[in-house]
């Protein structure tokens, strides 16, 4: 897919499904296709394979390659397939060119995993990452790469460059970014289902969710009253189901994903473990996301 034709269709939710593996953390490879067979019966604008929620870091680059081409197999090009790549320079290229070959429709490009390096060193490991295909690149600035405006707009001279996914939650600072570099990039809110009042109240109509990983139906909800403007339905959605979800999220660290991946098992999807050093549920959380699950058993 043209690095245009990519941009175009991403407007709407992006899902992000979780990896799923046997309890010996090995992957399940068929429970990942069952998963995506059930979420692709619903309109989102495109699936990311191998990504955070998908726990990328936790992959080798043959089983990054295994859930990209199980993905791909299963959209059957009726949605774009992105692909994480990240850890390093090397594996990154690796994995964009593999994912390329696989019939993946763009990248989506994870931090170094050398924290805090200097802007034009990022600069510079995201054009090799760009030049390693000719598939539309996202770029995902999370944890280290928070860069400001000025440089944001430096980097959008990589040109098959096309989005921007926010992964900081700081709504300031997204704005003057958005401000400073306009229609050049495709603004994506990428913190997490609890902040689309926020990303689509800046202007922003694609964000990435989780939450789909569940109910895709919630998801798609979420996105239609906010770009509508129905805030009654909107907080309704947000006060029943997301918000109570992310505060058990926000327990311990990791718990993004194990909390999807337990709330799968308990619908009869295909969640398993987290591997380490993700943290799967203690005894106590799991009772209370038996709890939640009650409520959200009718959207599963």
């Amino acid at each position: 897919m043209e690095p245009t034709e990519l941009r175009s269709r991403i407007s709407g939710v992006f899902a992000f499904p979780v990896t799923p593996f046997h309890p010996d953390f090995s992957l399940n490879i068929p429970g990942l296709r069952r998963n995506l067979q059930r979420l692709l019966q619903y309109p989102i604008c495109a699936v990311v394979a191998a990504a955070g929620t998908g726990e990328l870091y936790s992959l080798t680059p043959a089983e990054h390659r295994e859930v990209v081409r199980a993905t791909v197999d299963e959209a059957k090009g009726r949605v774009p397939v992105l692909a994480a790549a990240g850890f390093n320079q090397p594996l990154a290229v690796e994995m964009a060119k593999q994912a390329a070959i696989d019939g993946a429709d763009g990248i989506l490009a994870f931090p170094p995993y050398y924290p805090n390096a200097d802007e034009d060193g990022l600069l510079a490991y995201y054009q090799v990452i760009a030049g390693a295909t000719k598939l539309g690149l996202i770029i995902y600035s999370r944890d280290s790469v928070n860069p400001g405006p000025a440089t944001v707009e430096k980097w959008a001279a990589i040109p098959n460059l096309i989005a921007w996914k926010d992964g900081q939650g700081d709504l300031r600072r997204y704005q003057m970014i958005m401000n400073r570099v306009g229609e050049r990039l495709h603004w994506i809110g990428g913190a997490g289902d609890d902040l689309v009042p926020g990303y689509y109240s800046i202007g922003i109509r694609s964000y990435t969710s989780s939450i789909a990983n569940v109910a895709p139906g919630l998801s798609l909800q979420l996105h239609h009253a906010a770009a509508s403007g129905d805030g009654a339905t909107l907080s309704r959605l947000m006060r029943d189901y997301v918000t109570p979800l992310y505060a058990l999220r926000a327990r311990r660290k990791g718990y993004e994903v194990s909390v999807m991946k337990e709330l799968m098992d308990l619908f009869g999807m295909s969640g398993g473990p987290t591997r380490p050093p993700l943290a799967n549920l203690r005894p106590e959380d799991r009772d209370d996301l038996r709890a939640l699950a009650d409520q959200w058993r009718a959207l599963a």
